[in-house]
């Protein structure tokens, strides 16, 4: 699976503005995907939730790509998590690692 690296720093004093803009771009972002993209999301999100346990993980739709994200991650079944990650990458989605967290991008078709 392709991994990235990113250097994106904590919004600090901000968070709560920044969580606040975040919910409404995602509002507005959502009536440019079909249900069965959403419900690829979702299905993504499931699967990621019986291999990480995390604080919390959030869909994050985007103009190019609905964003999965894992709050501070830590990996509980690895066995499961290749194979699925294998199964993604022949999807096109990507991981990224910050951080905040993982996230992982499924493209928009």
């Amino acid at each position: 699976m392709q991994t990235k690296e990113l250097e994106t720093k904590n919004a600090g004093f901000y968070a709560f503005a920044a969580a606040q803009n975040a919910r409404m771009r995602a509002a507005a972002q959502w009536s440019f995907y079909t249900p069965a993209q959403r419900t690829q999301a979702e299905r993504i999100k499931l699967g990621l939730e019986l291999c990480y346990s995390a604080k919390n993980f959030y869909i994050n739709p985007r103009s190019k790509f609905i964003t999965i994200k894992i709050d501070n991650p830590t990996v509980r079944d690895r066995a499961n998590l290749a194979l699925l990650e294998q199964d993604y990458a022949a999807q096109g989605i990507t991981k990224i690692v910050t951080a905040q967290g993982v996230s992982y991008r499924i493209p928009k078709i």
